[in-house]
């Protein structure tokens, strides 16, 4: 994997220099009963975090000290976002010192990992501040703890990555990533204090607000290999043999303001792909998901990390894929291995099929929105701390190893304050074709708490027979998370739907009002404003 240059940090320290006002386009009504609070109060401020002794010391030490009598909690949210960002860039220029000490294969696949991360950190903060400085006038709060959310998810990726492959920590993250992670907790906890009044509508059509009118179009249209700006033929008859050539071209050879679209002709495409953080606004079309295959075969037992194991590794922004197979045949031996990762803000997946076993699908973070969807895999397979909605979707789950059970949902919110889950509705979880004539002899699992907290919900969903009554599996032997998570079901249907044996953890509800669920809905989770209508497919509004 090539070195992740930091293409952006030039804008990245101005933002940061620039950071003399608290003012923000992120504006919210004013607030009251901290008007009067003195310099002397920055104590106060810090104890309404998560981490004070850390803010305070921060605050203290920071080379900008804007800490004045007037401040808001606006203001100490920008001050907070701003120590993450002095943090996150100390950070990032220790782990480019880090290189000189790597001496084997599994430590510098970590460390390019965590260099890749850590770059998207910065990205994250670079995005959260020209919100709050005013040089994004579209920024809304909603999107601000999206962002500091994700900041927040790349540290934990980097640490697991470790994990995976037995590296110690201290040979591949900074000596500053506790502390990092801890000034990121605090920034989510200072802007969730302004969400109240951003709410969004809970009415919802078929596509999100993010797609525009000429994008619902391109969903829809079944002329979009003739609009394609590029094509990608094995056979040689397009301009490109492979995927990852195309996704590199449009990175040099156009800006990222408007909808490129790669159409990859009918094929099985054996190549890992790559999306940079940079390469924005790309769609990828194929000739069906059972004519158009991109796979591969790496995973942790092979020597790579899970977010590395990927066929597909996603991160520019407003990506589109449709009637594309991605897919992973490194098989259930050979643990972890990712078909699909995406950490695309307001991305888009429609009529793919994502193939694996363990860790097929890794919704690493942002949000996403997957319709008509075919998702197939065994343990965790449904994993990470994106906001996701599944629409319309069948999930299979497949033939585990003896001794195994499936999982399909293992959703990594580690912050009470990030604002993802992963919901699942007007969906059908069903056996897959290797799995059916031994179903009995495994157990599957609607999602397990991977972290603190977790939240999955199920929302008017077929359960098929394969389903356990119990529902939800713990982690290991023990009660981990069971009091903090938020596990759900509403309306669901089917011969597992009852929930009368369903486990009686604290953190599992059954949810009878639709106001309840209605918080689990595109609208509301994913986009954070009201739903569009749309054309072509059908849609069920509402909840």
């Amino acid at each position: 994997m090539a070195l992740i240059r930091a293409t952006h940090l030039p804008l990245l320290v101005f933002v940061f220099f620039a950071s003399t006002p608290f003012a923000t386009s992120c504006s919210q009504p004013p607030e009251e009963g901290h008007n009067n609070v003195t310099a002397g109060d920055i104590d106060w401020w810090c104890d309404t975090t998560p981490h004070p002794q850390p803010c305070k010391y921060f605050v203290l030490h920071a080379r900008d000290n804007h800490f004045n009598s007037s401040m808001q909690r606006s203001g100490f949210r920008k001050m907070a976002v701003d120590l993450a960002m002095q943090r996150a860039l100390k950070a990032y220029k220790q782990i480019l010192h880090l290189r000189s000490d790597l001496v084997d294969h599994r430590q510098r696949t970590v460390w390019v990992d965590c260099l890749k991360l850590y770059d998207n950190t910065l990205l994250q903060l670079n995005r959260t501040l020209q919100g709050l400085l005013g040089l994004n006038r579209t920024c809304t709060d909603f999107d601000v703890q999206t962002w500091l959310s994700t900041a927040l998810t790349n540290i934990e990726t980097c640490r697991l990555g470790s994990q995976d492959l037995n590296v110690s920590d201290s040979l591949v993250m900074p000596a500053s990533s506790a502390n990092l992670s801890q000034l990121l907790s605090n920034s989510l906890a200072a802007n969730e204090g302004l969400l109240g009044s951003e709410r969004p509508e809970t009415e919802y059509e078929e596509f999100p607000s993010w797609v525009t009118d000429d994008e619902r179009k391109l969903l829809q249209s079944t002329l979009l290999a003739a609009r394609a700006n590029l094509v990608v033929a094995k056979d040689g008859s397009g301009n490109f043999r492979t995927v990852q050539a195309a996704i590199d071209a449009v990175a040099k050879q156009r800006s990222m303001s408007s909808r490129f679209i790669i159409y990859v002709k009918k094929g099985v495409y054996r190549e890992n792909i790559e999306v940079g953080i940079n390469n924005n606004n790309i769609m990828l079309v194929g000739d069906s998901m059972r004519n158009t295959i991109i796979t591969s075969s790496r995973s942790v037992g092979g020597g790579f990390t899970t977010y590395s194991s990927a066929t597909a590794g996603i991160d520019g922004l407003h990506f589109i894929a449709r009637d594309i197979t991605f897919s992973n045949t490194a098989g259930p031996l050979r643990g972890q291995a990712v078909a699909l990762r995406s950490a695309s803000d307001l991305a888009i997946f429609y009529r793919c099929a994502i193939q694996g076993y363990q860790d097929t699908l890794f919704v690493h973070s942002q949000r996403q929105f997957y319709h008509d969807c075919y998702i197939y895999g065994t343990i965790d397979f449904i994993f990470g701390n994106a906001a996701v909605v599944f629409q319309n979707c069948m999930i299979y789950a497949r033939r585990p190893l003896k001794g195994q059970a499936n999982v399909i949902t293992a959703h990594g919110r580690n912050d009470r304050y990030q604002n993802t889950g992963i919901v699942i509705q007007n969906s059908r979880v069903l056996a897959a074709p290797d799995l059916l004539p031994v179903v009995r002899a495994f157990k599957t699992y609607l999602g397990r708490p991977w972290q603190q907290y977790s939240r999955t919900v199920y929302l008017k969903t077929y359960l098929g027979s394969l389903v356990s009554p119990v529902g939800w599996c713990s982690w290991g032997d023990s009660n981990f998370a069971q009091s903090t998570v938020y596990y759900g079901e509403y309306q669901n249907f089917g011969p597992a739907s009852s929930t009368r044996y369903r486990v009686r953890w604290p953190g599992y509800h059954v949810i009878t009002s639709a106001n309840v669920a209605s918080q689990f809905t595109v609208s509301r989770l994913i986009a954070g404003q009201s739903w569009l209508p749309a054309t072509g497919l059908p849609f069920t509004p509402g909840l």
